[in-house]
């Protein structure tokens, strides 16, 4: 069946701009965005859709450039309904808490997940990227996601199950996760907010926080997260290679590499998405020129691109336009 021919719930918006849903607030418009009330009305509308129709799950837009010639597929995307969190001897959150939620209410209850307090985004993406910081990811935690086929069948899934590596899983594709279970370590609640505090303030002080920006751009070279840690090496890091290839503020129209962070993508104001991904692409080539290291997204990119235009010059601070 077509989208608008199911019996749902939930809300069904056909043509729906994303670009408003997204942190870079880009994007062109979605075939039909459906944000289903509850697990049973989503698995009830993916029972029906016809199997030929494409679907993209998409959280709350943190990791994420939506290319100017929008999507043609359905964006499921999740709302109140899978947002609770139960507390127990393990804690389960729905795949539309934010990270940053999930710890806080963790915290209060004695239970160390505090390396979920500085990851944008929400439990599903999280989940699907294996998101980590300060040398903790999910796999260290998750015990099993909750998830919908694309049949409308419901998979409980344990995490091995996941081959969970630095920032990818093996999710089947077209699952859409609803909820997920992690086991915490218990800790002294006042202990875990100060220490959710102190990272706070570490990433507020070297990360572009006040800007539109979809968080780290590229994967470390090196394979893992910065620890935090003063032993940290700053070796293989996304941020340096770029830093080193001389494209720290580098400016494509809107689009630029923070000063403050060279590894954060931001919109300085009306850049397309088209302009974010060909500064993207010209700092993987340079880098590569420069260094050797082949750096590969981060941020997912999906969708089609929008009417052909000229982009404008590269501006370094070192070489300025060219």
């Amino acid at each position: 069946m077509q989208p608008d021919q199911i019996a749902i719930r939930g809300q069904l918006t056909p043509n729906r701009p994303l670009d408003s849903l997204t942190w870079l607030r880009v994007g062109g418009p979605a075939d039909w965005l459906f944000q289903p009330v509850d697990e049973d009305d989503l698995a009830d509308f993916l029972r029906q859709l016809a199997p030929e129709i494409l679907l993209f799950p998409m959280g709350v837009g943190s990791n994420l450039i939506v290319r100017d010639g929008g999507i043609r597929a359905v964006v499921i995307r999740l709302g109140r309904g899978f947002n609770g969190i139960e507390i127990g001897e393990t804690i389960t959150a729905g795949a539309a808490a934010l990270d940053a939620h999930v710890a806080r209410k963790a915290a209060d209850a004695g239970r160390d997940l505090t390396f979920l307090r500085t990851i944008p985004g929400s439990i599903g993406g999280a989940v699907r990227m294996n998101a980590g910081c300060y040398g903790s990811y999910v796999k260290d935690h998750l015990i099993e996601i909750t998830a919908i086929d694309r049949a409308g069948a419901r998979h409980v899934i344990p995490a091995d199950a996941l081959n969970l590596q630095y920032r990818q899983s093996d999710l089947p594709e077209g699952m859409v996760v609803t909820q997920a279970r992690f086991h915490a370590l218990a800790g002294d609640p006042a202990t875990l907010h100060a220490r959710m505090e102190e990272q706070l303030a570490k990433r507020d002080a070297t990360q572009p926080t006040k800007d539109r920006s979809a968080g780290s751009t590229f994967r470390n070279p090196a394979g893992f997260s910065s620890t935090g840690q003063a032993d940290d090496s700053h070796e293989l890091k996304a941020w340096k290679v770029i830093d080193d290839a001389g494209l720290r503020g580098a400016k494509l129209g809107g689009a630029q590499m923070s000063p403050k962070h060279p590894n954060f993508l931001v919109n300085t104001g009306g850049a397309s998405a088209t302009e974010l991904e060909a500064l993207g692409e010209e700092v993987r080539k340079r880098v590569f020129q420069t260094s050797g290291h082949s750096l590969h997204w981060e941020i997912m990119r999906v969708g089609e691109a929008g009417p052909q235009a000229d982009l404008p010059p590269l501006q370094t601070n070192g070489a300025g336009a060219e």
